[in-house]
C-alpha cells in the first residue's frame, strides 16, 4: 500500500473547528508541518475535507 506525503500550506486561523479538529487527527498543527499517511479512504477524505490549506504529493 502506498503512502501520501501532506503538507499544511496555509494557516488554521479563521477555519470552523472541525476543519482544525481534521488537520490535527492528520497531525498538522502548524504552517510547514509534514506528515505522511497510509493511502487510503479515510485520509482521502480527510484530504477531502481541508484540501484547500493542503499540498498533497505521493509518497
Amino acid at each position: 500500500m502506498a503512502d501520501i506525503k501532506i503538507k499544511l500550506k496555509k494557516s488554521l486561523i479563521g477555519c470552523k473547528k472541525d476543519q482544525i479538529a481534521t488537520a490535527a487527527s492528520l497531525g498538522l498543527r502548524k504552517i510547514g508541518d509534514i506528515t505522511v499517511q497510509p493511502d487510503n479512504a479515510q485520509t482521502k477524505g480527510k484530504i477531502h475535507k481541508i484540501g484547500f490549506l493542503l499540498e498533497v504529493t505521493e509518497g
